[in-house]
């Protein structure tokens, strides 16, 4: 069989959430499957890394597809002519992107539909171009996946398809987060925040992520609970709103808050577990790979009440009302405060963890595949 593939959010150091969705479900099946024959199809030159086993022709197709225009040239013009001319027997798009202008079957793999319920968060075309055409997408898909329950039901509610079409696939967690020593702690705790303890966020600062609500919440708990705590941001500001700034502005203990705009896994595999707490209370989640990756290094999880976070969570972290400055707060408060529940929702947090892995989600996503030829 010919699978062609989208491979357009493979980038060598920028792998955003879907980017390592893609590398790691990609990177398994490719090699149990040998049986196959694999197209990545990129729009720009590629890194070597990315062709994972030697049943991969890596292919280039123009043009770069980064703006509404440019997606839909590559996906209804460049795509259908390339999966034509290889013979595909199935498109695999792991962005959710389809192509409307080919018969080839095709698996879509939808992470969350944030755009249809926070649009006013994206550009003016970027939103008319995925309001448009996801619709679409989603009825042309012979099957669709997803990476929870809760997307799975907002897309079938939102989009009329048959909750049978769509397969749920979790999401995993990278395996180099994991506890620390306390020396390494230390040393840590030294380079990044003076010695003292800190919360931490990751991810980018966009208004979905609640930033604004988690520096007032911050603020909130420092005026309550005086001591040495820190909270580090760590990620891109590349949405960075007027009322995060305002929000930040306003707050009497900014100078508690560390910013970092990034950090490599390997940074990342040491600040997790250093922090006191991951503060992760988004506004909309399709998944929250932040979340398992703290419970894989021990670290306690303070996180949303909405969308999907409840659903991974499970009972094993700190569930707060994200519109609430005093629910974040108090749960700030609960965790620097508390010995015996952070040690409980650590123990809590490790077997939560282990229900995700990306050899699980790689097996789902096969099985995926499987459905969409049958």
């Amino acid at each position: 069989m010919n699978i062609a593939v989208n491979t357009r959010l493979l980038l060598k150091k920028k792998l955003d959430g879907i980017g390592w969705f893609t590398y790691e479900t990609l990177k398994r099946i490719t090699n149990r499957h040998k049986e196959h024959h694999f197209f990545f199809l990129f729009d720009r030159p590629y890194d070597p890394s990315f062709v994972f086993s030697d049943n991969i022709t890596p292919l280039i197709i123009g043009p770069q597809a980064r703006h509404p225009f440019l997606y839909y040239w590559w996906f209804e013009y460049s795509i259908p002519g390339v999966l034509k001319n290889i013979n595909a027997d199935l498109f695999l798009s792991t962005d959710g992107y389809l192509s409307l202008k080919t018969q080839v079957p095709s698996l879509s793999v939808i992470h969350d539909l944030n755009f249809e319920h926070f649009p006013e968060n994206l550009p003016v075309l970027t939103r008319r171009y995925y309001q448009y055409y996801f619709p679409k997408f989603a009825k042309k898909a012979c099957r669709i996946a997803t990476v929870s329950e809760y997307s799975k039901n907002d897309i079938s509610k939102t989009y009329g398809i048959p909750s049978n079409k769509i397969d749920v696939v979790y999401n995993g967690a990278n395996e180099i987060y994991h506890p620390i020593s306390e020396e390494e702690k230390t040393k840590c705790r030294k380079k990044y925040s003076g010695n003292d303890p800190f919360f931490i966020f990751v991810g980018t600062l966009h208004p979905r992520k609640n930033v604004a609500n988690l520096f007032r919440a911050f603020n909130q708990f420092k005026s309550q609970y005086p001591g040495r705590e820190k909270l580090l941001i760590i990620g891109s500001k590349k949405w960075w709103t007027r009322e995060m700034r305002r929000a930040y502005e306003k707050m009497a203990f900014q100078n508690d808050v560390l910013f970092k705009s990034h950090c490599s896994p390997e940074e990342l595999k040491v600040l997790i577990p250093s922090a006191i707490a991951m503060t992760y209370v988004s506004l909309f989640e399709g998944f929250g790979i932040p979340i398992i990756e703290s419970m894989q290094c021990g670290t306690p999880v303070i996180t949303s009440n909405v969308t999907s976070m409840p659903e991974i969570a499970n009972g094993a972290a700190i569930i707060t009302d994200p519109h609430s400055i005093s629910s974040i707060c108090d749960a700030m408060g609960a965790i620097s405060n508390n010995n015996q529940l952070r040690e409980e929702l650590i123990q809590k947090g490790f077997k939560r963890a282990g229900d995700f892995s990306w050899d699980q989600t790689a097996t789902k996503l096969w099985e995926s595949v499987e459905k969409s030829i049958q």
